[in-house]
Formats: C-alpha cells, structure tokens, sequence
C-alpha cells in the first residue's frame, strides 16, 4: 500500500514537470529504441543474407583452378584450367554425389534485329540445371545429341528474354550471340538477384561442347559445381575431391594446390557471424545512449532535490522515515527510466516494422532482446537515481526547512 501511495506521489511530480520529465526519458528512448532497431534489422539481414546464399544450395562445393579468394595474388597465372574429363572423374571417382556440372563462361553480345544486350554465356551439360536448382518456365533443356555434337541452341534467362523478345514467346526463334546463329529451346524461371547484386536472370545458357568450339575456341572448364546427397558430409565430399585434384594435377607432397574448392556452408557461416558481429557492436553503441540517459536521469533527480528541499525537510519533521524518502525518489527515478523504456519498445519495434520493409529484410521479433532493454532501462534508472534518492534522504530536517 505504501508502494502504491509513493508510485501515485512519484507519477504526479513527473506529471507536474511533464517537460522536463519527458526530455530526461529521451536518452532512455532513443536507447531502447535503438537497441531494438540494431537488433532486430541486424536479425533479418542475417536471415536474408542465409536464404539468399542458400538458393545457390548449401549443399553445393565449387571446384576452380588457381588459388582460393585468401590466397596471395589471388589466381595464379600457371594455373592450368580444368578438362571435361575431371568432372567425369570427380563424378566416377567422388562417392555421395548428386550431380557434377562441369562449366565455362564468358561476356557476349545477344542479337535480335535491332535489340542487342551485353550478357553472360555459360557453356553447360544439363547437370547445371539440377545443381543450380534452375525450373524451366517454357520449352526443355538440351537433348543428349546436342549436348554431344555442339549444337547452336541455347536456354535464356528471363531478363534476356525480355529484353530481346519482350513479350513474344522466343521459343523455336534464332536469334545472335556474337556472329553465330543461335535456335532458342527453353526459357528459364526468374532467380532474380543473388545476394551479391548480380542479376542471376541475365544469361544465355548453351551446351558446353558448343561453347568450347565456337566461342571459346578451347576445351577448357572454368568451374566444376558439385551437388552433394542430401545427409552427406559436404567436408567430406570436399577432402576426397582434393585429393583426386591433387592427384590428377600431379602435386605432390608438400605442394600448395594450383585450385580451390569452395563449399557453400563455409560461405553462409562466415556470412551469418559476420552479420551477427556488426549487429551485436552496433547494438553497443546504440546502449550508450542508455547510459547517457541515465546520466539525463540523475541530473534532473538532483535538481529536483535542490527545489524540493523544504518539502523534504516538512516530511522528515513531520516523522517520515529516511528510507521512505530514499525509496519516493528512487521510485521516481525508476518511472522515469520505465516509461522511457515502454515509449523506446514502441518506437523501436514501429521503426523496425518499417525499416525492414524499406530495405527488403523479414521483420524478425525477438521478446527477449525487448524484455532485456525494458529491464535494463530500469536498471539504469535504480542505478543513476540512487545518488540523488540518498542524497534527499540524508538531508538534515532543520537545515532543509532553513533552505531557501
């Protein structure tokens, strides 16, 4: 009952000085709010960085000559690229595979008439499509005599086809890479952008023999994409595909590896607490404005003191006990740093809303990291009123009614 009396004492002061109240509780505000926003946004771009990765297939592994991305100078020159019969070893050899797309791919020019496009052209087998997880939206994928004989027909990616064809079916229609004449036999279902920005829809895809013979003039293979059975060690996968690598490119003990495999799981991790680092340091800067506000909360505590001297020195005269005079200004002080914690969720959580639809991410909840800040809000509050409450309660009642 007492509390209650002290909490109605402690709403009509902050009530009676509404202005200053209310600027003390921003730094409490901003600083939930902030937190919850770091978090929050912070919790759906790791969620929308692993999807999209995940699209490319997190049971994946990219074998490529030359030295990995951490590697000093990056590719090395005397890398020698792969051949078609490598893929038929990683996929002859490799136990636990689902399919082995050897590929290559350059820039080209895609020609209809008067509409031109500047695109990529992947040289594939039809094992693309199923490690890639790419759904034809018309026509099929290359037959076994034009994979083998190098025919000129090719798949289109949905913005190559817009572009070129617009809304005309471009099926059973020849159209021009560079100077060669290509027939189109399927269309390709929209990937859209990948988690890089690189539009995954601009691509003319045709078979791999057709690409060497006609565009690049070599038997080369640049990639070599490996789809993994699902329940199978992608790590486990990798460490036998270095070592039949290793042993086909003749390196020998004690040799650095001339190529690098690439598994898509490393990438996600690596993405994910990248991801979870900037969030978790940027929602330590935001809690500094907590701090901040606390330090708004035990200046307005002290000035309300000062003023409040002779009510202070009425009460404790009068028989009011010191520690029921340490508790009213705690208990001030705590409203204070509470209502800003409730004012800070809803702003926090409305602007999350918001800012997640802006930039394109899944608004994830999180009760805990709310229930955290609320609890931490009124902590900084009992922590930063405490110096002003006991300071009102070791006033002298004789010097607090002389205090003008």
């Amino acid at each position: 009952m007492i509390l209650w009396e002290i909490y109605l004492l402690a709403q009509r002061t902050i009530l009676r000085n509404a202005l200053r109240s209310s600027l003390t509780m921003l730094g409490i505000v901003i600083g939930v709010g902030a937190v919850i926003i770091m978090v929050t946004l912070g919790s759906g771009a790791t969620v929308k960085v692993t999807q999209d990765i995940s699209k490319l297939g997190s049971d994946i592994l990219y074998v490529r000559p030359g030295l990995g991305p951490h590697g000093p100078g990056g590719v090395r020159a005397a890398s020698k690229p792969f051949e078609l019969a490598d893929a038929r070893a990683i996929e002859n050899s490799v136990a636990g595979l689902r399919a082995v797309a050897p590929t290559a791919d350059t820039a080209g020019q895609a020609i209809l008439g008067s509409a031109n496009r500047s695109t990529t052209i992947s040289g594939v087998t039809n094992a693309y499509f199923t490690v890639q997880g790419w759904q034809l939206a018309d026509g099929r994928f290359f037959n076994d005599a034009e994979l083998k004989a190098g025919k000129s027909v090719c798949v289109l990616g949905q913005t190559v086809q817009k572009e070129l064809f617009g809304t005309v079916s471009p099926i059973g229609k020849a159209m021009r890479v560079g100077k060669i004449s290509f027939k189109v036999v399927g269309t390709l279902q929209s990937k859209g952008a990948s988690t890089f920005g690189q539009d995954q829809d601009d691509v003319i895809v045709i078979p791999l023999r057709t690409f060497q013979r006609r565009i690049a003039g070599n038997t080369d293979v640049r990639n070599i994409i490996v789809s993994v059975e699902p329940g199978v060690s992608t790590q486990a996968v990798k460490t036998d595909i270095e070592g039949l690598m290793r042993e086909r490119r003749m390196i020998k003990a004690g040799q650095d590896d001339d190529f690098h495999v690439r598994d898509m799981k490393e990438i996600i991790d690596t993405f994910t607490s990248t991801t979870t680092i900037m969030t978790a340091l940027l929602s330590a800067v935001a809690g500094v404005s907590l701090l901040v506000g606390g330090i708004g909360i035990m200046n307005t505590m002290m000035v309300s003191v000062t003023e409040r001297t002779r009510e202070i020195g009425t009460r404790l005269a009068i028989g009011a006990m010191r520690e029921e005079v340490l508790l009213q200004f705690l208990v001030e002080a705590v409203v204070l740093a509470a209502f800003g914690g409730i004012l800070g969720i809803l702003l926090g959580l409305g602007a999350s809303v918001l800012g997640a639809r802006l930039i394109g991410v899944p608004f994830i909840f999180k009760p805990g990291i709310v229930a955290l800040a609320f609890f931490f809000s009124g902590a900084v509050g009992i922590a930063f009123g405490y110096l002003p409450a006991q300071k009102a309660a070791q006033l002298d009642p004789i010097e607090a009614l002389r205090y003008e």
